[in-house]
């Protein structure tokens, strides 16, 4: 087998982009070229890149967009965001300009308690290994003073320890659930540390015991968790229902359409999944734009959405007395410091457009983003449709998939200014240009 190959980590880049293309393109001079053209043009920037994960041959792009004009807490920010996604960000920037002038998003963080866990197994009594666990308490959590003295210099650390019986959903199953203060820092790798070292202090102390003689606890793994219940962020807006007036639909018509979409995917998994796939839109473009693990974040407000028993709507609505209020709850473990902040020439960039904010204000900063999304996306559901903003936004990346020229473009984009757009609707059009 010729394309197997070993110690492929080891080759130098150049090496790595020949074997690749060689054996898996279809035109290998082609695929070399498309590689190099998107290594970046100074060598210390490509080292970096190069750098953060393991067998790099290139660079893959995304756009790097601003969506302004967000009032939040009394401060306007320009929102860095990073998404390929046609109408996103400016979907965002339109809510954030509709809210501008109606008071702004309020947001508030609730809690930063962050979780991570050491899970064994124990098929003896579980009354030896709470005494055990309690008489010990404090020798495992001084083993970690090492690792926690310079987060605790700065007001974090470890916050509780407690040993969980759940033997009732796994046969000898136990964690050791741990609850941590990481401050700016986003802190898995200083969480699973602490773990670690606590595990390993366990496991030696249970060594020692005469009442493990018979059954000793098996330590299976140590490692945080991306569900963190409680570390939330709230985000609001408000205004007189009066104001929400669009078009030929008033305000009062428009704010209950607006409440009874989102009680639709309260009750909705099917509905609720796509709602929240488009509040997590606006999310994972800042969380991306800031350096920030959106994997870890799509996987713990997934968890939040159904911690009801049922997958339901991040977001909420109501009416009382004349005004519409429309809000957003969610775990957000993102931070500041650590990881790409500093590394990544465009994560630093995206950090000082915001003011550089602390770990509490970047999670403000976030949910905003998802609240505008939501915002933007249910009102044009309840009045246009979604279609209408969305395939106008497209209608580039169409034109560009049909090969246009810039003078067919705009020829184009004032012919679809008030038609509708399809893949179809353009081709036609195009083919009729050119005759």
């Amino acid at each position: 087998m010729k394309n197997v190959i070993s110690g492929f980590s080891k080759l130098t880049k150049e090496q790595k982009i020949d074997w690749l293309c060689d054996y898996y393109s279809n035109n290998p001079e082609e695929s070399k070229s498309l590689l190099n053209r998107y290594n970046n043009s100074d060598p210390d920037v490509q080292k970096i890149h190069d750098e953060f994960i393991e067998n790099t041959l290139s660079n893959y792009y995304m756009p790097f967009a601003i969506a302004p004009n967000f009032l939040i807490d009394q401060k306007v920010y320009a929102i860095p965001m990073a998404i390929e996604e046609s109408s996103v960000v400016a979907a965002a920037a339109k809510a954030a300009k509709f809210w501008l002038n109606r008071g702004g998003f309020k947001t508030e963080v609730v809690q930063t308690e962050k979780v991570g866990q050491i899970h064994l197994i124990y098929s003896d009594n579980p009354l030896t290994l709470k005494d055990f666990f309690e008489s010990h308490r404090h020798e495992l959590l001084d083993s970690a003073a090492e690792i926690t003295k310079n987060m605790q210099a700065r007001g974090g650390g470890i916050l509780d320890m407690k040993l969980v019986d759940k033997t009732a959903q796994l046969e000898g199953y136990f964690q050791i659930h741990m609850c941590f203060e990481t401050l700016d820092a986003m802190g898995a790798n200083f969480i699973n540390s602490c773990l670690e070292q606590i595990a390993k202090t366990f496991e030696t102390l249970a060594e020692q015991q005469a009442c493990f003689e018979r059954h000793k606890p098996k330590i299976v793994m140590s490692i945080l968790s991306n569900y963190v219940p409680n570390c939330l962020v709230r985000a609001k807006v408000s205004c007189p229902v009066e104001e929400l007036k669009e078009n030929d639909i008033n305000g009062q018509e428009f704010a209950e359409n607006f409440l009874t979409a989102l009680q639709i995917a309260h009750a909705e998994p099917y509905r609720a999944v796509t709602h929240n796939k488009g509040i997590m839109n606006g999310i994972d473009a800042v969380v991306i734009a800031t350096g920030n693990d959106f994997r870890a974040v799509e996987a713990g407000v997934h968890a939040y959405a159904a911690k009801n028993g049922s997958y339901q709507s991040l977001t909420h609505a109501k009416i009382e007395k004349g005004n519409f209020h429309f809000w957003i709850e969610l775990p957000l473990a993102l931070g500041t410091v650590g990881g790409l902040t500093k590394l990544h020439p465009l994560v630093r960039l995206a950090m000082g457009i915001l003011g550089n904010p602390n770990a509490k204000e970047l999670m403000k900063i976030t949910a905003v983003a998802g609240l505008a999304q939501n915002f933007a996306a249910v009102k044009s559901l309840v009045t246009t449709g979604i279609q209408k903003g969305h395939m106008k936004m497209h209608l580039l990346n169409i034109l560009n998939g049909f090969g246009a020229t810039t003078e067919e473009k705009n020829q184009l984009i004032a012919h679809f200014k008030n038609e509708t757009v399809s893949n179809a609707a353009v081709q036609k059009a195009l083919e009729e240009l050119r005759k």
